[in-house]
């Protein structure tokens, strides 16, 4: 028993207590003072130049299905008082205690009451109109996604414009379902609430605000 509670922590996710096996648990970022820093810089650039692709160059050991950049992006916008919400491929012990263990996040079953997503399965992931959209008087009280893609320059095109964009960008990203894009324009359409977006790939991300406008 003693060995066990040695490499074994229990935290409380919302409503659900969860035992953390510490010997299987995946590490979070190495420093993860200055790491959150610079990666939140990194989040700041690409959401201010939607469309723009950067690589996050942080060496993580993630659990499936987990891509590096979604680690990256989570640990560092996540903490107790951002409700997470995870797929239904990403909803797993292993991921349910990586994201308690390293942000102390509380994780909700319901897409509505999250602060962020994980969305690690796109062609079945609820539509956006399924997340918080924000309030007239509190617009920013809307959800963030996290969207891991096939790839982000080998998909179909789509052309980005909007505020941070001087003229238009083309997005390539891969493995989206067929009603994305205009489910998208319907979420833009309603500014200033709606959601915003990250589309990741491996270690590569994209910010996409609630301002962008896709033409197909």
């Amino acid at each position: 028993m003693a060995e066990q509670a040695a490499t074994t922590a229990t935290t409380r996710t919302g409503t659900t207590s969860v035992g953390i096996d510490i010997a299987d648990l995946k590490p979070g970022l190495g420093d993860s003072v200055h790491d959150s820093q610079r990666i939140f810089r990194s989040l700041l650039e690409i959401m201010a130049r939607p469309g723009k692709v950067i690589d996050l160059e942080h060496d993580l050991d993630v659990p499936a299905p987990l891509d590096v950049a979604s680690a990256a992006a989570l640990l560092t916008l996540c903490d107790q008082d951002t409700p997470l919400w995870l797929d239904w491929i990403a909803d797993t012990p292993p991921l349910r205690a990586y994201f308690a263990f390293h942000c102390g996040v509380p994780l909700v079953e319901r897409s509505q009451d999250a602060a962020f997503a994980l969305v690690s399965d796109p062609s079945s992931m609820p539509r956006f109109a399924l997340f918080a959209q924000g309030l007239d008087q509190y617009p920013d009280r809307s959800a963030t996604l996290v969207i891991q893609t096939e790839s982000l320059n080998e998909g179909p095109q789509v052309m980005l414009s909007g505020p941070g964009i001087p003229e238009k960008v083309s997005l390539r990203a891969a493995g989206l379902p067929e009603w994305f894009w205009n489910d998208w324009r319907l979420n833009a359409a309603q500014f200033p609430l709606g959601v915003d977006l990250f589309l990741t790939a491996g270690r590569s991300i994209v910010g996409l605000p609630r301002t962008v406008v896709v033409e197909t």
